[in-house]
């Protein structure tokens, strides 16, 4: 099950996002993330906004991720491609799993297509799990983009 994130639920949140950390690094990525990423107070804020959403499973929070619909300005330059698509779309941002549940990537994809027909998302080039988790649901590769701090992510997107 797939729900908005209550205020309540941020310390799961921040074990979670603990645990994606120390799993992003023994799958040699060590730096998408460091260890003030994701903060308390972005997940806070993704809450006050509405973009926020946990994974549940039998009453426990086993994922969560931010879904914001509309322009993301890291999105507006790419370099080595381009975006599929020029409509609206909505990007999925900081997904992450306790690593109790199979196929939440999968899940997530699926409730925000309900939401948005053309998805967008990014990941670091050391991230191989979520690479592969995109592309095994159908996300195409569009080219690099750059965070606001000059990070380079690769770019993908999807169109239902």
């Amino acid at each position: 099950m797939i729900r908005p994130t209550q205020s309540r639920d941020v310390p799961a949140i921040m074990a979670i996002y603990d645990a994606a950390r120390q799993f992003m690094k023994e799958q040699g990525n060590p730096t998408q993330w460091p260890a003030s990423y994701p903060s308390r107070t972005i997940v806070e804020e993704d809450i006050a906004r509405g973009t926020s959403y946990v994974v549940e499973q039998e009453g426990c929070i086993v994922g969560t991720f931010a879904f914001i619909i509309g322009e993301d300005p890291a999105y507006q330059v790419i370099e080595d491609g381009s975006w599929h698509f020029s409509e609206p779309y909505g990007t999925i941002h900081r997904i992450a799993s306790s690593g109790q549940a199979k196929g939440l990537a999968r899940q997530c994809f699926d409730f925000c297509l309900q939401q948005m027909p053309y998805l967008r998302i990014d990941t670091h080039a050391d991230n191989q799990a979520m690479q592969a988790a995109v592309l095994r649901y159908g996300f195409a590769p569009c080219g690099r983009i750059y965070l606001a701090d000059g990070s380079p992510r690769l770019a993908y997107d999807y169109h239902q």
